[in-house]
């Protein structure tokens, strides 16, 4: 292909942040698809805000994509079966370490979809939020925000510019790169189909330079014959953690900061990630739901690694007894990439809408922290310029008053801090503890 398109660098460069091993193992390996388990457990809560309420009883039958609960506010997205089958229970059982309320479903094995399911009509802008909505659709890989919600920015709000998020910075995790090249015609008529219904001037697809399969498939969206007025952008972020983090991409991509308890509206953009694109366009085209999710499976105990495709609320040890197991010295799992992700107790938790990894890793010996030596390295590896070792200080003595003067909700806990120190200070756990406390004393 002939390259005429221009591709962007970005506008501005991330302060800090550290440059890890990528461990994209699986870039190349096309995602397989999971039979159904014997049974789902699926989370009523799959999301930031209200939880959703239960629209089933125990012994109903459902179908693939038959709505299971529905949603108690705003902020908050429906729940959908991911599997046909019969409901055994809806109430609170212990999953991974805690108490979670949820809808538990037998599966039949015959995954029938549900019969009313039928395309969307998209008309307008509010018809893109509203088809958010009704496919359950939150981000995919971070905290679950509900999608539809920054679909519905306030009137005031000026929306100049569309983000695609593809940037991928965690190690292992390769869900969305497979997206890319996978789903490709998706992706793109999504992209599309959003920029005219949403009547936003300017498309930024943005992709860490490591993914040169990608990079080829976003090139081509960029180069489309809709783009008459090449508004439709590729740019290439450079490979360094956290680029794909909201506040950075945001920055990267325009240059404008986004302040402290603002969303992307407030400066004029909306952030979609890649996957969240696809998944969209294919409710629209079909009317299917949100109830499966592509999983990395990867890590230093896992021999052969793979991208999966499992329905939502699967047991994580079915999932790694589809995928061949672990090694004998396997010590935890991790549901996310290494820096962000996070340890479960065990491996009953269930897939979530949220989750693109299970990382599984050997038993490593651990390094005692030892003193700071006020090298400085975490005030120059943290994206928001703080300075986490005061912080730290901080907690030590008890002077939580010095916690907002230190900006701790700045903190996007990424873990740079903790990654490049030294002395192998809990940096991050601390600015989170230090996050919670200011919370609290606002309250």
């Amino acid at each position: 292909m002939t390259k005429t398109e221009k591709i962007l660098r970005p506008v501005k460069h991330i302060f800090g942040g550290a440059g890890l091993e990528h461990h994209k193992n699986t870039a190349s390996f096309e995602s397989v698809i999971m039979p159904p388990p014997d049974t789902v457990y699926i989370p009523l809560s799959q999301h930031i805000g209200a939880p959703c309420e239960a629209l089933v009883k125990k012994d109903d039958y459902v179908y693939v994509g038959t709505k299971i609960g529905e949603s108690a506010g705003f902020v908050s997205a429906p729940i959908h079966s991911s599997v046909s089958g019969t409901v055994v229970s809806v109430g609170e059982k212990m999953l991974g370490g805690n108490c979670v309320n949820c809808v538990e479903i037998k599966s039949d094995g015959e995954m029938k979809k549900d019969p009313s399911l039928e395309p969307f009509s998209v008309n307008c802008k509010e018809d893109i939020a509203l088809a958010a909505k009704l496919c359950g659709l939150v981000g995919l890989g971070g905290a679950g925000f509900p999608t539809h919600v920054k679909l519905t920015p306030p009137k005031e709000s000026k929306i100049d510019t569309l983000i695609i998020n593809g940037a991928e910075c965690e190690p292992y995790i390769t869900s969305d790169n497979r997206e890319c090249i996978e789903n490709f015609n998706d992706v793109i008529e999504g992209i599309y189909l959003l920029k005219s219904k949403l009547e936003i001037k300017r498309v930024v697809i943005c992709i860490e330079k490591n993914k040169p399969r990608a990079i080829d498939r976003l090139y081509r969206m960029a180069c489309d014959h809709r783009d008459f007025d090449d508004s439709v952008k590729l740019m290439c972020l450079p490979s360094r953690y956290p680029q794909g983090a909201e506040k950075v991409i945001i920055y990267s991509a325009t240059g404008r900061k986004l302040p402290l308890g603002k969303l992307p509206s407030d400066v004029g953009c909306i952030v979609m990630n890649i996957t969240s694109i696809g998944t969209l366009y294919r409710f629209i085209t079909t009317g299917m739901p949100l109830v499966s999710k592509r999983i990395t499976f990867d890590g230093t105990a896992v021999s052969e690694p793979k991208n999966i495709i499992v329905p939502i609320g699967t047991p994580i040890e079915k999932v790694i007894e589809f995928a061949g197991g672990v090694s004998e010295d396997a010590d935890k799992i991790i549901i996310g990439g290494p820096m962000m992700g996070n340890c479960v107790a065990s491996a009953d938790s269930v897939i979530e809408k949220r989750n693109n990894a299970i990382l599984v890793m050997k038993r490593e010996k651990e390094q005692d922290a030892t003193q700071c030596i006020r090298c400085g390295r975490c005030v120059m590896a943290c994206p928001m310029q703080l300075y986490p070792a005061m912080v730290e200080s901080a907690y030590n003595k008890g002077l939580t008053e010095n916690y907002e003067k230190l900006n701790v909700n700045y903190c996007m806990e990424c873990g740079s801090c903790s990654y490049v120190c030294p002395a192998k200070r809990p940096l991050t756990q601390v600015m989170r503890v230090a996050k919670a406390e200011l919370r609290r004393q606002k309250k």
